[in-house]
C-alpha cells in the first residue's frame, strides 16, 4: 500500500479502518504511519492522526520508541484540531513516561484553560489530567478549581467529563 496516497484518498471511518488493518501488528508499518504523522505535510499529518490513535490503542508498545516525537508534535503551535485531539486520545491510554509527565500536564492545563480550543481537545486534556492527578494528587485541587470555574462556559463534553472528575469517577 502507498500509505501517503491512501491517507489522502478519503477522510472516512472506512479508510481509517483499512489503514489500521494494513498496519495490523507490524511495527515497521506503524513506523511508516508515524513518520507521516510527524511530517511537515499538514494534510498528511491531519489524516494520519485518526488511524494512528487506533493503532496505538490496539498496540500500545508501538509508540514507545516514538514518545519523544509524539510529545514534540503536540507542542507545535499550528497543529490541526484533529492532531491535538488524537494525540491526547493516545496519551489518555498510555503510561506517560515520567520525564514527560510535567510537560504533558502543563500542555493539558493550557489547553483546558484556553478559550480557543475545541471541546473534544479540552475533554481529552481533562482525561489526561485526571489520570496524572492520580500520580500527582497535589494537582487535583487546581484541576477541580479550573473545572468548577469553567463549567458554566463550556461544552456538554467538558461538563460531562468535568462532573465525572469532580465526583471521583
Amino acid at each position: 500500500m502507498d500509505l501517503r496516497t491512501q491517507l489522502l484518498q478519503a477522510h472516512s471511518k472506512e479508510n481509517c479502518n483499512l489503514i489500521v488493518a494494513w498496519v495490523g501488528s507490524n511495527q515497521t508499518r506503524f513506523d511508516e504511519l508515524f513518520s507521516l504523522f510527524v511530517s511537515n505535510e499538514t494534510r498528511v499529518v491531519q489524516m494520519s492522526s485518526w488511524p494512528l490513535s487506533y493503532c496505538v490503542e490496539a498496540h500500545p508498545k508501538f509508540i514507545q520508541t516514538h514518545f519523544s516525537a509524539l510529545f514534540k508534535n503536540i507542542k507545535k503551535q499550528r497543529n490541526h484540531d484533529a492532531v491535538k485531539r488524537h494525540t491526547l486520545r493516545i496519551l489518555q491510554t498510555l503510561d506517560i513516561p515520567k520525564k514527560f509527565q510535567g510537560n504533558v500536564m502543563n500542555i493539558c492545563f493550557d489547553i483546558v484553560q484556553s478559550m480557543e480550543e475545541k471541546p473534544a481537545v479540552k475533554m481529552f486534556s481533562l482525561v489526561v489530567l485526571d489520570k496524572l492527578a492520580k500520580l500527582y494528587p497535589e494537582i487535583k485541587a487546581e484541576l477541580h478549581l479550573i473545572i468548577e470555574t469553567q463549567m458554566p462556559y463550556e461544552s456538554l463534553a467538558f461538563k460531562s467529563r468535568g462532573e465525572k472528575i469532580l465526583a471521583g469517577k
